[in-house]
């Protein structure tokens, strides 16, 4: 059995293990409402963005556009996005495993470059070969500070830079994969193709006949670029307040987990306390009785 100096040095320690974990539960709590207010909020925008596109579905076939252009995938730009930060869960382990799911399975006969958005994603493929190494940025491992100041004009920047990778023709197809916020203990990976555009399947039909003015192709390519910027924000800010959720459920996690421990601690210490108690009694007691003979 260990000392009670050793054991107490650990109920030292997990007990200060246990504010940290306890203090950044409630910073990641603070953080979530205001991520999931801006999701939230977020949300109806891109569904009707994305309603009005089914609207012309129609029209995007059959426009000359390089943003709906499909063709042959030889090579592929993968977009993961992680936090800046762990102790998170799995967060950013899902994001790095379906990344490579994708480069290894999805597109094996494809070139596939990995375009990392986040300083945990980047670290993990900063040796790998896959890594980008153009000009969407001067260091790719900056792209984690979107997340310092996340609005739609810095979100921007970075997917102006991939539309127009993808409208020189430097890659046939763009692939999002992020963690989608549902609440604060689920987040569900997804990967979501960003360009080439994909017409929506239209619900139902039934199809109104629209007056669009201007007409719909002059519409489709403002609307476009438009629709693209607005999704990849959509992508940063799910990711954003699932970070945070994730994070505040395994701290949450890892606060009873210390708590547990330090009981157990605990209940070591008073039987090591006791046992050194009766250890010394027996102690005097012997010694008062060889004195006594």
């Amino acid at each position: 059995m260990a000392n009670l100096k050793e054991i107490r040095t650990r109920i030292s320690s997990v007990n200060s293990t246990m504010q940290i974990t306890s203090a950044m539960k409630m910073v990641s709590a603070a953080k979530l409402k205001r991520a999931q207010d801006r999701i939230i909020q977020m949300r109806p925008y891109a569904n009707k963005l994305s309603e009005v596109l089914q609207n012309l579905s129609g029209t995007m076939a059959e426009m000359e556009n390089k943003f709906v252009d499909k063709r042959e995938v030889k090579k592929v730009l993968l977009i993961p996005v992680t936090s800046n930060r762990g102790l998170c869960g799995g967060f950013n382990a899902n994001v790095i495993k379906q990344t490579n799911r994708l480069m290894n399975n999805t597109f094996i006969d494809a070139e596939v470059t990995v375009f990392p958005v986040g300083k945990k994603v980047f670290d993990s493929f900063k040796k790998s070969e896959n890594l980008y190494s153009g000009d969407l940025l001067s260091d790719p491992s900056m792209s984690g500070e979107v997340f310092n100041d996340l609005s739609f004009e810095n979100s921007s920047d970075i997917c102006e830079g991939v539309m127009k990778a993808f409208w020189d023709g430097h890659y046939d197809k763009v692939i999002l994969v992020y963690n989608q916020f549902k609440n604060a203990a689920t987040q569900l990976i997804q990967s979501e193709q960003l360009l080439p555009v994909e017409a929506p399947e239209a619900e139902g039909s039934g199809s109104i006949d629209y007056i669009f003015q201007p007409g719909k192709e002059e519409l489709l390519e403002s609307l476009i670029p438009s629709a693209l910027k607005t999704q990849f924000y959509k992508a940063l800010l799910d990711s954003n307040a699932s970070e945070h959720g994730a994070r505040m459920t395994a701290m949450h996690k890892a606060t009873d987990n210390a708590g547990e421990l330090l009981d157990e601690l605990k209940l070591t210490y008073n039987k090591a306390r006791q046992a050194a108690i009766t250890t010394e009694i027996l102690e005097i007691v012997g010694g008062a009785e060889a004195l006594a003979g």
